[in-house]
């Protein structure tokens, strides 16, 4: 039976004798078994619908509680909590001034159903991401195949339209219960904010940026909403909130919104300076995430590569013919959006084989608790005398001993040239069907062989080992450093959403800030080893068993870690306004001020806080009263200046001095 043929139709097929002996099967059990295995819609049904009733177990307690039961028994333990932000400023007398407009980042979004398959059928409108994921559980085959994109295009397959949901609900929450912008609308509306200078940014976050533009025609209502708001609150200037992915959509939107059509939006090369008062960059990826190569190598992070090791039997075992990460891996790899945020910059930024900006990191130091940026940085960047030197610029390293010899050491075998032999996939792979199953044994063999690769060799890897992923990418995307900005192959699209092959806007009254959270071990880099072989498995996975103990406790099952928000590198989030867009440099011709402000995690004190108040994890950071009390001020007419400039707790002025890069 096909993995995909709806089970219901094949039943209602049965002549009455087959009917009679199909109902017996059926009643004893042997209907679920082939050859000895569970199908993968039991497993995958079964495995999921597990997670739900959990889920659902644990929303019922919660909402079954009477609203103010939190606040009560936590003031009874902790004493009186402070006031939300919107309320401490609104008693301060600040009211809504600027309009603000919010870019949600990746996955955060909620997605609809508006045409799809038979298997699809009654959920017209019914969102298939975000809220419950009912369908996910009930029907999750053709789940995957309604969010999957077309391989070849990276838009709609034949006969499924899936859109953005429209409006603040878009992305107030991503399920029931866990807010991602719900807490800072609530503020804002505090002060006097509401629909009407307000505005989500909603977007396909699965396909590429331009084809956001081409297909929904996002940019362009983007554009006009912001020219709406300008117009309608007597000529104020917007503030632009963009999160995670997000920051390159919006990126990538300031250079289309200038750029002559039918390429751009054809607003001129002042639109900026005209309609935007400060772009409020939280959690961003400017120079790309490690995560983002781990994903589309393996299906992996390091969450999941620490749930692949304690039991695969749910994700991969053959007992189950489960094949979980496969289906993952099939459908994300037709997101091209997941593509944007593959590193860039190559070795200058990242690091090479033997040195990388972030050397002599301490993962279990402790974070000061002043945030002056000139003594955070003298206590930061002390090593002490037994720091273990991980070498960070090697993102992908084959055994935990490769990941620390001497370059000089390790023997090497390059892949570029390598001969991709016979499938050793079934014919049976074809419905969760990857690119490594074009590769053959040779390849995967040449792909561990060459022994580590870092943010430069890691493009040709994944262009080994998923060429028609890579070649829509190349299309859309770019990872590089520009020698002359002024070269006109600059003004394709492609490059718009990488700081480094593009310019600023020219507007010098704009102001850009970079927020995000520090202290929070964050991937940069892995330890690979290959897979036990089987039908349809993906040949390469984290080594979970690699661990540094006392001796480098950057290292835990098999991911080295830095500080960062738990998904976005200190690095990433903030050497653009450190030092690449600071003053003027030829990445930010106008002189656009930019600020750095960072926010020292601290977890809730105990459960009843929730997710906590102070948190600086990638998401949580939404729910940070101070800085959301950093983005209301600028709303309401603040500068850079007036919230006291940078703010820093990292080493990441030092660690962006590292970088020779021409500015």
């Amino acid at each position: 039976m096909s993995i995909l043929r709806h089970r219901k139709g094949t039943e209602n097929k049965k002549t009455e004798p087959e009917y009679e002996e199909f109902k017996e099967k059926k009643s004893n059990g042997s209907l679920r078994k082939r050859r000895g295995r569970w199908s993968c819609v039991d497993g995958c049904c079964w495995f999921v619908g597990c997670i739900c009733c959990i889920w659902w177990l644990l929303l019922f307690l919660y909402n079954a509680m009477p609203a103010s039961f939190p606040q009560y028994v936590t003031e009874a333990i902790t004493g009186p909590l402070p006031d939300p932000p919107g309320v401490k400023l609104a008693k301060e007398g600040l009211r809504a001034k600027h309009p603000v407009v919010f870019v949600p980042g990746i996955v955060t979004g909620g997605l609809e159903l508006w045409e799809g398959h038979q298997c699809a059928e009654g959920l017209f409108r019914k969102r298939l991401w975000g809220g419950t994921f009912g369908e996910l559980y009930k029907r999750p085959l053709c789940w995957v195949e309604h969010m999957s994109l077309d391989n070849e295009t990276g838009l709609d397959p034949s006969g499924i339209r899936i859109r953005p949901v429209s409006g603040l609900v878009a992305a107030d929450y991503f399920a029931p219960g866990y807010f991602v912008w719900a807490v800072l609308i609530a503020n804002l509306a505090r002060i006097g904010y509401e629909e009407k200078n307000m505005y989500m940014a909603a977007y396909d976050w699965r396909i590429s940026f331009q084809n956001t533009e081409v297909r929904d025609q996002t940019l362009s209502r983007i554009k006009s909403n912001i020219e709406l708001m300008v117009a309608s609150s007597g000529g104020k200037k917007v503030v632009i909130i963009p999160h995670s992915m997000g920051v390159l959509y919006f990126l990538h939107f300031m250079k289309w919104v200038e750029a002559p059509a039918p390429m751009g939006g054809g607003g001129g090369s002042d639109w900026c300076a005209k309609h935007l008062k400060a772009v409020m960059n939280i959690g961003g990826p400017f120079l790309g995430v490690p995560k983002a190569v781990s994903g589309l190598f393996s299906a992996e992070a390091k969450d999941i590569a620490a749930a692949r090791s304690m039991a695969p039997s749910f994700l991969e075992n053959e007992m189950f013919n489960f094949q979980t990460l496969q289906h993952v891996m099939r459908m994300t790899r037709t997101w091209d959006s997941t593509m944007s945020m593959i590193p860039k910059g190559g070795d200058t930024i990242w690091g090479g084989l033997d040195w990388s900006p972030e050397e002599g990191h301490e993962c279990n130091e402790k974070k000061p608790k002043n945030n002056s940026t000139q003594t955070s940085e003298n206590d930061r960047t002390r090593k002490s005398a037994n720091a273990t030197r991980v070498k960070y610029g090697r993102l992908i390293s084959f055994g935990k001993h490769v990941a620390d010899l001497h370059s000089s050491e390790i023997e090497r075998i390059d892949f570029r040239d390598a001969l991709k032999g016979k499938s050793h996939a079934n014919s049976t792979c074809r419905d969760v069907w990857t690119e490594y199953h074009d590769m053959g044994i040779g390849g995967v063999k040449a792909v561990a062989d060459y022994k580590v690769y870092t943010a430069g060799s890691v493009l040709d890897l994944l262009h080994f080992v998923a060429p028609k992923l890579m070649k829509r990418g190349s299309a859309h995307f770019s990872y590089g450093i520009a020698d002359d900005l002024d070269d006109k192959k600059y003004e394709h699209y492609k490059y718009w959403s990488n700081p480094l092959e593009t310019k600023l806007p020219n507007a010098p009254g704009m102001e850009i800030f970079s927020m995000y959270g520090v202290g929070i071990p964050t991937e940069r880099a892995y330890v690979y080893k290959l897979s036990p072989g089987g039908d349809c498995y993906i040949p390469f996975q984290i080594d979970t068993s690699a661990d540094g103990g006392s001796e480098s406790p950057c290292l835990k099952g098999g991911v080295f870690h830095i500080d960062g928000d738990e998904t976005v590198p200190i690095l990433s989030a903030g050497y653009m306004c450190v030092k690449g867009w600071r003053g003027k440099t030829r990445f930010n011709p106008s002189g656009i001020r930019t600020f750095i402000r960072e926010y020292n995690h601290a977890p809730p004190a105990n459960l009843l806080e929730g997710r906590g108040t102070q948190s600086g994890a990638h998401v949580d950071i939404m729910g940070n009263f101070a800085l959301i009390e950093d983005i209301i001020r600028v709303a309401a007419g603040a500068t850079g200046e007036d919230l006291g400039g940078d703010q820093v707790y990292s080493g990441i002025f030092k660690w962006s001095e590292r970088i020779k890069l021409k500015l």
